[in-house]
């Protein structure tokens, strides 16, 4: 694991706009910088990164946060591959705590497999591009399937050569070490002799999200039925067959854009769309679908679409992998490529567009489709045609996340049409199917297991719907500005030495004020490091490694405009209502200002200026006022039951916390309607 120290030195050096100008062209606009967002296509740029708070916001997708995040997000690396990625940028040395001699040694094997698969791409990669044998076998056969110089070399394609030992002879000169070349499946040991593993194929490098090549795809050129078609790199450190996709890294940013994967078979199905300018493409290798390629879409997009051969195999082959993807909640449509084509031929027949059209054109519902494939199959069989009912039932039942409620009774009612059959009845064998799961997963009772399927049910509904429930008790807003003004000024002195995230703590006291899961994290760790005599600031947490809080500690500073002298000037001439919306939040005062006048509001704002210790005293007198709200509500409910000894002690406390409630309201300059 990376030190905090290194972490801390890692994050003092980091410059936001120079990491994020190394993707996006940006330009200055006053305190800021002005780009196109990587994250979505737009022709009028509105993603913004503001480097004296360290973060990036897109106006038009709504992408945020910092600069590990922004790496996270765009290469797709995970949270300790962004801080190698940005040590190595900074020239950081990298400190980890003790770990076992174990794991050392299984990063050095990883390190040295990478090491040795960038020097085997080299070798293959010049001996294709080089040599009179590569040009002569594999240069002419790849022309002749229709590839480009560009493709080749993007992908990084070579030629093994036809030789016995011809990259043994230069890795062993080169100081490799033998068993370590045994173990990425260039070299095997034959007779007592080191041989090379792939002789007279094209190799086709793998590379995982970063770039990096971990293994090697060995296609054979001439026909041979004695030899397989291809060879793969055997399973190691670095090679793991079921957690890979072949092109992930040349189409994660085309993913990211489209909001969509193309998943093909083969690695010449991909290069062939990528050559035809469409880039949002996979392959599978031909072997069915896991649980973890899945998931490797999932972080891209939810959206999948599987173009496969028309024929039976093809269809087998796209059915294979289909409960799992419903339990990833991505949506998945197919397309069968006709008359015998794959898609590297169909798109270098029809050309881009005409593939693009046919693959929008023919996308099929997957669910509805292995229906129809399923209904086929049965015939009159009533026996099969119980079979069917039962599997695309159980098919159904793995779509069980709350926010899928709706799609998959979308799903129950077009499948119970079609089977015609009853759609109570076939709702019920659905949820069987849910429980029946539930209580072998989690080992529940199967009353229990039922009473989790009636909550989950229930959950489909986020909120309540009375409007006046969430005025009066969610303090979102509030509590999200008690958490802004922390972040942003808890560390400025306040009075008579006392920090302003002392003042605030001595204000608000009590955590259980709180409701927001992600505020009281904020107000937990901040409180325990001051108490510990450490300060700390908004960046502790805009960098925090729990990634789920870092997005928030960002959505609490991402404003746009901030107010002006001009701005409050103007304001103190307004009527107490809108004091009150604007000393609430003057952003939400500006949402119910028409668009139209969004111009002559603009002299009013300027960017990046300074608050004052009057919005912080506003934030917790607001967020005070809000619980006394509740507080009396509760009380009236309770007044309305009490016996009528009971009910004097709740006049009291109801005079009481009127008396609180006319009090704060005076110090905001609102009025309160009795």
């Amino acid at each position: 694991m990376i030190t905090q120290n290194t972490i801390q030195q890692i994050l003092s050096r980091l410059d936001i706009v120079e990491v994020v100008g190394s993707f996006v062209k940006l330009k200055k606009r006053g305190a800021n910088y002005l780009g196109n967002c990587p994250f979505h296509n737009e022709r009028t740029p509105s993603f913004t990164v503001s480097p004296s708070k360290e973060i990036f916001k897109c106006f038009g997708c709504g992408k945020s946060g910092n600069t590990v995040s922004f790496l996270m997000e765009h290469e797709k690396l995970s949270y300790v591959e962004a801080l190698r990625w940005l040590a190595n940028r900074y020239n950081v040395e990298i400190e980890e705590t003790e770990t076992s001699p174990e794991q050392k040694q299984a990063q050095q094997t990883a390190d040295s497999l990478f090491i040795i698969n960038a020097f085997a791409q080299k070798f293959y990669a010049q001996k294709l591009l080089e040599t009179e044998e590569g040009q002569t076998n594999g240069l002419s056969y790849l022309k002749e399937r229709g590839f480009n110089k560009d493709i080749i070399q993007k992908f990084g394609l070579g030629y093994a050569p036809d030789g016995r030992d011809a990259l043994t002879k230069e890795a062993i000169a080169a100081q490799y070490n033998s068993e370590l070349l045994q173990k990425t499946g260039l070299v095997v040991e034959r007779n007592g002799q080191l041989q090379d593993n792939y002789r007279d194929r094209i190799i086709f490098p793998i590379h995982n999200n970063s770039g990096k090549v971990i293994g090697f795809g060995a296609r054979l050129i001439k026909k041979n039925d004695k030899a397989p078609k291809y060879i793969n790199t055997p399973e190691n450190e670095l090679y793991v067959k079921s957690k890979l996709l072949y092109g992930t890294y040349f189409a994660r940013q085309a993913i990211d854009k489209a909001d969509e994967c193309f998943l093909v078979e083969g690695y010449t199905d991909v290069l062939s769309l990528h050559q035809a300018g469409i880039e949002n493409v996979v392959a599978s290798g031909g072997t069915s679908l896991t649980q973890d390629q899945l998931r490797l879409i999932k972080k891209y997009t939810s959206n999948l679409t599987i173009i496969y051969d028309g024929d039976a195999a093809g269809v087998k082959a796209a059915l294979r992998g289909l409960d799992m993807a419903l339990e990833e909640s991505l949506n998945v449509k197919l397309v069968l490529i006709p008359d015998g084509e794959d898609p590297d031929s169909y798109v270098r027949k029809v050309g881009e567009k005409r593939f693009r059209e046919f693959v929008q054109e023919n996308k099929k519902d997957f669910i509805l489709f292995q229906l129809d494939v399923l209904l086929k199959d049965a015939g009159n069989d009533g026996a099969k045609k119980a079979d069917v009912v039962n599997q695309v039932a159980e098919t159904l039942s793995k779509i069980d996340k709350t926010e899928d409620f709706t799609k998959q009774q979308d799903y129950i009612r077009q499948c119970a049409d079609t089977l015609k059959i009853d759609e109570a009845g076939f709702t019920a064998l659905v949820n069987k199917f849910i429980r029946n799961r539930l209580a072998s997963d989690k080992k529940l009772p199967f009353e229990e297991a039922q009473h989790f399927e009636e909550n989950a049910k229930k959950a489909a509904v986020n909120e309540y719907d009375d409007n006046t429930y969430n005025l009066l008790f969610k303090d979102e807003l509030q509590e999200r500005e008690i958490a802004r003004v922390l972040l942003e000024y808890g560390n400025r002195e306040w009075e008579n030495g006392e920090l302003t995230a002392q003042y605030i703590f001595s204000e608000l006291p009590e955590e259980d004020l709180f409701e927001n899961e992600s505020v009281l994290q904020i107000l937990h760790e901040y409180k325990s490091h001051l108490e510990s005599g450490e300060v700390i600031d908004k960046n502790f947490f805009v960098y925090h490694p729990d990634n789920k809080l870092s997005t928030f500690a960002v959505s609490l500073m991402q404003f746009k405009y901030e107010q002006s002298h001009h701005w409050k000037e103007e304001l103190s001439q307004s009527t107490g209502y809108q004091k009150s919306l604007f000393q609430q939040d003057y952003k939400t005062f500006l949402h119910l200002v028409n668009r139209e006048n969004a111009k002559e509001l603009e002299h009013y704002l300027k960017i990046e200026e300074d608050r004052t210790p009057q919005e912080i005293i506003s934030a917790i007198t607001y967020l005070k006022l809000k619980k006394i709200k509740k507080l009396l509500i509760q009380n009236h409910a309770d007044m309305e039951k009490a016996s009528p000894s009971g009910q004097m002690t709740l006049f009291l406390t109801h005079q009481h916390l009127k008396q609180m409630e006319m009090e704060l309201t005076s110090q905001l300059g609102s009025v309160i309607v009795k």
